[in-house]
């Protein structure tokens, strides 16, 4: 479903890495792990289609996926470092823009009794889990995580984790950068800078 084949990429000067390589069937995952600045969220932006491939190919069923970047956008939910909420929005107007089934994307995360609350209000990991909310709002069969987990206590972990066993049971690829564990299930690893 999801190939990379040769991959290769240049930040600033430096080559970031080259000759990277792996496929993810229907249902797969992959955790990126590394130590900072190794390339994982570098990867991740490739793989969104925002960044400059420098060799290689980024393959979705079999066609190139960068050739037709709007179609690409289309198919991929990308959850980045920062939460991108609006402070001045209620944690279910955050979500109103995603479409219909704010309510229960709310209740998903454990923040149905915060819906009306303004987000600025939310704390470091509630901002975290109406992040992660959004994935639910967007039908998308490519997920990619950096540090999805950031901030999450124990319980939000689990709730992320039936989050991501539903992605996968119908048919998803996850894409997750992390430097702890994630509740991925038969995941595959990919060392990087290593």
């Amino acid at each position: 479903m999801l190939e990379v084949e040769g991959l290769a990429t240049i930040r600033g000067e430096r080559l970031v890495f080259a000759g990277l390589s792996f496929a993810l069937p229907a249902g797969g995952a992959l955790l990126l792990t590394g130590p900072n600045g190794a390339g994982k969220s570098t990867l991740l932006r490739l793989l969104a289609g925002l960044g400059r491939v420098e060799a290689g190919r980024v393959r979705w069923q079999g066609k190139d996926a960068l050739a037709d970047l709007p179609a690409h956008a289309a198919r991929v939910a990308y959850l980045g470092h920062q939460d991108a909420i609006k402070p001045g929005l209620t944690a279910a107007e955050n979500l109103r823009p995603w479409g219909g089934g704010t309510a229960a994307a709310l209740a998903a995360v454990g923040l149905a009794a915060l819906a009306e609350l303004p987000a600025r209000l939310l704390s470091a990991g509630q901002r975290r889990r109406l992040a992660l909310a959004r994935l639910l709002l967007r039908p998308a069969p490519i997920w990619l995580l950096d540090e999805p987990t950031l901030g999450l206590d124990a319980a939000s972990v689990a709730r992320f984790g039936v989050m991501l066993a539903g992605h996968r049971a119908a048919g998803g690829v996850v894409v997750a950068a992390t430097h702890l564990p994630l509740p991925l299930a038969a995941a595959a690893e990919l060392v990087l800078g290593g």
